[in-house]
């Protein structure tokens, strides 16, 4: 009898329907400023339904609503896309169907917009309630894929994404304004198509990814069609966002790949500082293989933390203008993935980064060399911890807290945790017990009260 894969088992298999629940037991004190939402995505198939790769899984959001020190309800709902739908990819024309995607990676708001984001196709506009709005082109002007990991800009508040493809043009790059209107869009040459995760803003610069992980056309309908091409190359590229045909200035860097950009910056010398997190070749083919359809009977708790124990690390690359030479070093030896920060910091040097370690959330000072970490009870895992900034006053960088959902290594049970990110290594600020087991997913995000919720 066939065994099930790692990544439809265990804390990654997924749930069968969409539940609602209300008032939710709360152990600690949630803290009156966390009014809001917290929204997190990820692959889900339908009930008997087979996919052949972690990440093709439909989208479905997790919710947890909190308000004056209560949790009010939990829910999941399905994104309703035209992959759920069953609609096919491409017209007799061969035309590709933009709005046939899974929307399962990530979730965010812009210009008062909740947008259901994976980097396949368009995004799917959803409301706070998690119900789906629609597929969003911007009026029509977004005409390629958009990244599930954009950056938007803390003093202007313009959103810098991209596209990839398969086909050229192979990455698009894209701003909206601060009013959610698409300003911009420029093709940026490169050797051919790859796939291209995430990349980094700092003030003035855009920080590409060119790296070795290429599409191999027969591959497709069987799994990811990506695959590490050592006669790729790899190289990072900076170009100036606030003028609009910039050259991109590439830096040629050892082999390796990056599903996630920590942070970038401009330090005093004028080099672009980047931090992400940096898989080695064999570490990646390992975390990949189970990704996608590996079924050793470990794999479920090392793909849900995307680190399995070793694999990759967070690096530090700083590139300088004035040699052309990109300087890269190690900045921790343990397994990490996820790297989250204070948003107000996005592009400007941050002093602390955060990121998710196996059965550890760990907060590294980039300034003064140390890390702490909060270490969860045996037998549990924690998704991505994302920073919710204190608002009372002022305050430091690490004023605020850290929030993430966890999950029994065999999806029995999950919390969503509260942490003080200024003291990491305490007591939970607050645990809050949801109504199932929650599958290890991928990004989420904390959507404060506006004036009107």
């Amino acid at each position: 009898m066939p065994q099930t894969p790692a990544h439809l088992s265990g804390l990654m298999a997924p749930v069968a329907d969409e539940i609602d629940a209300a008032d939710l037991p709360v152990t600690g004190t949630l803290p009156p400023e966390l009014t809001g939402r917290f929204v997190r995505n990820g692959p889900n198939p339908l009930p008997g339904e087979q996919s052949g790769h972690w990440f093709d899984g439909h989208g479905m959001l997790h919710g947890v609503r909190l308000r004056d020190g209560r949790a009010e309800w939990y829910r999941n709902r399905w994104v309703r896309t035209g992959y759920l739908a069953g609609r096919p990819e491409f017209s007799p024309d061969g035309t590709r169907d933009l709005t046939v995607v899974t929307a399962n990676t990530h979730v965010i708001e812009h210009a008062g917009r909740m947008l259901a984001l994976e980097e396949g196709g368009l995004p799917y506009e959803v409301t706070p309630e998690l119900d789906t709005v629609g597929a969003h082109d911007f009026g029509g002007r977004l005409t390629t894929a958009m990244t599930a990991h954009p950056k938007q800009d803390p003093a202007t508040g313009e959103l810098h994404f991209f596209g990839y493809g398969a086909l050229p043009p192979h990455l698009t790059y894209h701003r909206l304004d601060a009013s959610g209107e698409l300003a911009h869009s420029r093709e940026i040459t490169v050797p051919g198509g790859t796939m291209m995760h995430d990349f980094a803003i700092t003030e003035h610069h855009v920080v590409w990814l060119d790296l070795p992980l290429t599409f191999r056309p027969e591959l497709v309908g069987k799994t990811m069609p990506y695959q590490w091409d050592d006669g790729y190359g790899a190289r990072l590229g900076v170009m100036r966002h606030d003028r609009p045909d910039a050259p991109v200035r590439w830096f040629d860097v050892d082999p390796c790949y990056v599903f996630h950009v920590g942070n970038a910056h401009e330090d005093a010398s004028g080099r672009v500082v980047l931090d992400a997190v940096r898989y080695g070749r064999a570490d990646f083919t390992a975390m990949w293989s189970t990704a996608g359809g590996s079924n050793d009977p470990a794999g479920p708790a090392a793909a849900a933390a995307a680190a399995p124990s070793g694999s990759a690390r967070l690096h530090r690359w700083t590139l300088d203008p004035a040699t052309g030479v990109a300087k890269e070093e190690a900045l921790d030896d343990r397994g990490v993935e996820y790297p989250t920060l204070d948003d107000e910091r996005v592009g400007r040097g941050a002093r602390y980064l955060y990121a998710v370690s196996g059965p550890e959330i760990v907060k590294y000072d980039l300034s003064g060399g140390e890390v702490t970490g909060h270490t969860l009870p045996p037998w549990t895992v924690t998704g991505e911890a994302v920073f919710v900034p204190a608002t009372s006053g002022p305050r430091r960088e690490d004023d605020g807290w850290l929030i993430s959902i966890t999950t029994t290594v065999d999806g029995s049970a999950s919390r969503l945790l509260v942490l003080d990110a200024s003291d990491l290594a305490a007591e939970p600020v607050a645990i809050v017990d949801l109504p199932r087991g929650v599958p290890a997913g991928f990004h989420g995000t904390w959507f404060p009260d506006g004036p009107t919720s």
